[in-house]
């Protein structure tokens, strides 16, 4: 594309006419060489994205249009006229007695194109021609031939100017074209960080912001606290360093990659900076999730065998302890035997709590009620706060059923709810409200009414072992919901409330759970009958009825006789020359959806070749994963 720009603008450049184009805001496309040299205008006014206007004042102020009392009159009056954009041809005599004529003619996409052409030399051929057409007959024929050819050449000049003028267009609607396809915010800056170049994509990549941006600057456009994130990568890409980063967008919520490239001219200047903006929420989402599983199996590798042997010395501890605590001993030693017990069960449920950090428990998410998860999580939480505490849950979610790891989120709740318990001290309100943010996140906030975080808390409260509560408390609750957090792709933020209270939010990645599967009639294929079934019991407790077959030959002819089949479960490996994957390959065009289960490793080719045709569920399962199955959008028809 910087070739092609280079060709086009060396190929005005070569053209005798003056050429400018100004879009439909009035700013400055592109100008040849002769535009400045024959205005004598500074460069400010020649760079892409200068105003007409200020052009026009410059030209008034320095008397291109004679004396004037009113500039402002005049600038107003000639950017009136060229934003009516009609197609216009005059001539006028300059201060400096050059004579020219302007052409115009406004553009498909909106604004005008303009040549302006010297025609003093062909005025003072008209005027000779007029005066002295009987004395000088032979001087009129030789100049008459001159004109002629002056004409000649001024056709064959226009011609190669509307057909560089067409390319220019072809060129500005493919480049807009494809950009416009591409899913990222496009865009270039120049020197005064003002727009002059941009797709209609910002608003999609960071919700919030105007879709029309040429001419504003970059601050106004991006607001306030995305432009202090950027700012200093701005500030070197106009140094001449070229970045890419990430930052949060406050305003919508998102996860935001850019990318600066300085817009270096042939003299080493730096004429701007070309921009690249890319949501990558889901990406972080994913990357998070992936990165503490990853933290995960490093400390528990690292753990695993401190963690065997410190269980086996507590267990000789225990052992000696217990055998001592049967003696006749002193009451003096008897109370340090207690204490001895006492701390060894301490650090047996110390290593059960790292186990449970450093285990391999995934973030599993299955349709569920919030509703229902928060009314479980009271009726868990009430009976543990003293009557002098209130609870207060408020729920603003207006999407119930969800994808969520049930478990994980009602022990992280809990942790979080008696942690504000322990922090108000016997009396107090503790808040949990639960709201969506920008459609991306379903937000648990945790506020107490005591004396909230101190900066040491704040700064480390999610380390595992850190404890404001001296030999009470362990130091891991905190870091296992930071774990359940991160294995979910979410975030958490520790903070103190406008009245000094304590502040923890959960944000995890919201996800809708599909519709309830509505009762039909299954196909169920499985040459096991003890499996058929346990399988068709779980169908009918979720409401359907059940027709079954041992092979997949027989489940052709049924799928074939009963159009009113809604649903097809069928095993990979099946009686009889064909296997699940055959069976599904077989079915007629338009089929119902189909669904496989199996007990073959995912690394088998058989398994890798269904996961192409249909959603599979390894067995053994559950009804509760054969619902979720069902709830699949991704079904092979």
């Amino acid at each position: 594309m910087r070739d092609t720009e280079a060709l086009t603008m060396a190929g005005l450049n070569l053209i005798q006419q003056a050429l400018s184009i100004y879009d439909s805001k009035l700013n400055l496309v592109i100008c040849n060489r002769r535009f400045q040299e024959m205005f004598e205008l500074p460069e400010a006014l020649v760079t892409p994205g200068a105003s007409f206007a200020d052009t026009i004042r410059f030209l008034s102020e320095r008397g291109e249009y004679g004396p004037l009392a009113d500039h402002d009159e005049v600038v107003a009056y000639r950017v009136e006229q060229a934003l009516a954009f009609a197609p216009h041809y005059i001539e006028r005599v300059r201060p400096n007695g050059q004579r020219i004529s302007v052409e115009g003619n406004p553009l498909p996409q909106g604004g005008w194109v303009a040549v302006y052409t010297d025609i003093t030399r062909m005025k003072q051929q008209e005027e000779l021609l007029r005066t002295r057409s009987e004395e000088m007959t032979d001087k009129v024929l030789a100049y008459a031939e001159e004109l002629a050819t002056a004409n000649r050449k001024l056709q064959s000049t226009i011609a190669a100017l509307e057909e560089t003028k067409r390319f220019v267009v072809e060129a500005e609607a493919r480049t807009r074209l494809t950009t416009e396809m591409m899913p990222a915010h496009i865009a270039h800056v120049g020197r005064d960080r003002c727009y002059t170049f941009s797709n209609r994509r910002l608003s999609s990549v960071m919700p919030g912001r105007p879709v029309d941006i040429i001419g504003l600057n970059i601050g106004d456009a991006l607001g306030e606290s995305a432009y202090a994130a950027i700012r200093p990568h701005l500030d070197e890409a106009f140094a001449g360093k070229a970045s890419a980063f990430e930052f949060n967008d406050e305003i919508s919520s998102r996860r935001i990659r850019t990318s600066f490239t300085p817009d270096m001219t042939k003299d080493g200047k730096i004429a701007g900076v070309y921009i690249m903006s890319v949501d990558i929420t889901q990406e972080t989402q994913a990357r998070s999730a992936l990165q503490q599983t990853r933290r995960r199996e490093m400390a528990a590798q690292l753990t695993s065998g401190m963690a065997h042997d410190f269980s086996n010395l507590l267990t000789i501890i225990l052992g000696s302890q217990s055998r001592l605590q049967r003696m006749e001993l002193p009451d003096a030693a008897r109370e340090l035997v207690n204490a001895t017990l006492s701390a060894a069960h301490r650090g047996g449920s110390l290593l059960n709590r790292l186990a449970d950090i450093t285990g391999a428990r995934d973030w599993n998410p299955q349709p569920a009620s919030l509703s229902a998860v928060l009314a479980d999580l009271r009726t868990l939480a009430l009976p543990a706060l003293p009557e002098t505490i209130r609870f207060h849950l408020n729920n603003l979610m207006r999407d119930d059923m969800l994808m969520l790891d049930t478990g994980m989120l009602q022990d992280s709740l809990l942790n979080l709810i008696l942690n504000a318990r322990d922090a108000c001290g016997g009396n107090g309100k503790i808040t949990l409200t639960v709201t969506p943010v920008q459609g991306l996140w379903v937000e648990f906030a945790v506020m107490d009414t005591g004396p909230g975080f101190s900066e040491a808390a704040m700064a480390h409260a999610l380390e595992p072992f850190f404890t404001t509560k001296g030999g009470e408390g362990s130091g891991l609750g905190l870091a296992m919901v930071y774990d359940m957090t991160k294995l979910a792709g979410g975030r958490v933020r520790l903070g103190n409330t406008e009245d000094g209270g304590g502040l923890v939010v959960l944000r995890l990645p919201l996800r809708l759970a599909a519709p309830a599967v509505a009762p039909g009639l299954v196909l169920l294929v499985e040459d096991s009958p003890d499996l058929r079934t346990g399988i068709r019991e779980m169908l009918t407790d979720m409401g359907h009825t059940v027709i079954e077959a041992a092979s997949a030959e027989e489940a052709l002819l049924l799928n074939s006789e009963l159009p009113e089949i809604s649903r097809i479960l069928s095993d990979i490996t099946l009686a009889g020359d064909m296997t699940g994957v055959d069976f599904v390959q077989a079915l007629p065009k338009g089929h119902p959806p189909c669904y496989l289960m199996t007990s073959l490793n995912p690394e088998d080719a058989l398994f890798r070749e269904a996961e192409d045709l249909a959603p599979v569920l390894r067995k053994p399962f559950s009804g509760k994963q054969l619902s979720t199955l069902f709830a699949t959008t991704k079904t092979t028809q």
